[in-house]
């Protein structure tokens, strides 16, 4: 029976108790460990996605680099923000993405490519890794990998202690997030679903390498996420939970036939993270049509990040 002290940092409300509701629900039906898939987005959903995901902050100090070595860049975008630090264009690009237009979608990815044609994943790792170490959040003040969300943390924990297995499902690059993966989110990096660029094997004397390529391999968002969890977990998932339009395909595959349960994430403080909902218009109007939880991070959530 689910108790006081299960998800300390929600208070007391629907939120909280649909999910508290929907578990004990899972355990009296009886339904095997296989069967018990979660499966959650990860930019704004676990972690803060403000003033513009995290990978693409990585990113642009790559691009930045990139046309420093080759001042023909400099001229053009993504090159030419990067080089300038103004994130306008480049949170702009994700914005639109929401929106349903990939337009400059389509010239970052080009770009990502570029710069990582011939890295290794472990060499990709390394610098994500040194990236993550040191690196703050230019509005919050805080080191990126400072800025998980301490409820939905709480809730991954719950879930597994009830038998669930829990996976990352992502428009974010699967190997920018399997190095913090287990220590950020205590979820092993095969627990990670993403978007991937093209991989290639490289002989080599020391027993060869996985490299990257010159091309993109799949972008796991909208209708692509469901086809992922699929591949890689071979069954729906009974809770899914994400933040924007582009989880709304993965939401409605949770159950499929009404059993599951999905969850919202909803941006509405602007006092302790950010309030916004560009991006998330479709998904919180379906919401309400299709009975998905809407967790207010202002009304639901006691804290917001972990105390430092």
């Amino acid at each position: 029976m689910p108790t006081d002290t299960d998800l300390p940092s929600w208070r007391d409300g629907a939120a909280r108790s649909r999910i508290l509701e929907f578990v004990a629900g899972v355990d009296d039906a009886g339904v095997p460990p296989a069967d018990r898939v979660a499966v959650f987005d990860n930019d704004g959903t676990l972690w803060c996605e403000r003033p513009m995901p995290v990978q693409l902050h990585f990113i642009v100090e790559r691009w930045a680099k990139a046309a420093q070595r080759d001042p023909s860049l400099a001229d053009h975008e993504p090159y030419a923000s990067a080089l300038a630090g103004d994130f306008r264009w480049l949170g702009g690009v994700v914005e639109r993405h929401y929106a349903g237009d990939d337009t400059d979608v389509r010239t970052v990815l080009a770009a990502i490519v570029a710069d990582m044609n011939g890295l290794t994943v472990d060499e990709y790792a390394a610098d994500v890794t040194a990236f993550l170490a040191g690196t703050e959040n230019p509005v919050v003040h805080r080191l990126f990998r400072e800025l998980s969300y301490v409820p939905m943390l709480e809730l991954v924990r719950y879930l597994e202690r009830h038998g669930f297995t829990v996976y990352i499902a992502s428009g974010g690059d699967r190997d920018f997030m399997r190095p913090f993966a287990p220590e950020i989110y205590g979820l092993s990096a095969d627990r990670v679903i993403g978007s991937s660029l093209g991989l290639h094997w490289r002989e080599s004397d020391s027993g060869g390498d996985i490299v990257y390529g010159d091309s993109f391999g799949f972008l796991d968002d909208g209708p692509e996420k469901p086809v992922r969890i699929w591949s890689r977990v071979g069954k729906r998932p009974l809770i899914a939970g994400g933040n924007a339009n582009g989880d709304i395909p993965m939401l409605r595959f949770a159950g499929g036939d009404g059993s599951g349960l999905g969850l919202l994430v909803h941006h509405d403080d602007d006092q302790r993270e950010f309030a916004y909902d560009r991006g998330s218009e479709r998904a919180l109007a379906e919401a309400a049509e299709r009975d998905w939880i809407v967790v207010s991070m202002r009304d639901d959530w006691t804290t917001v990040f972990a105390e430092r």
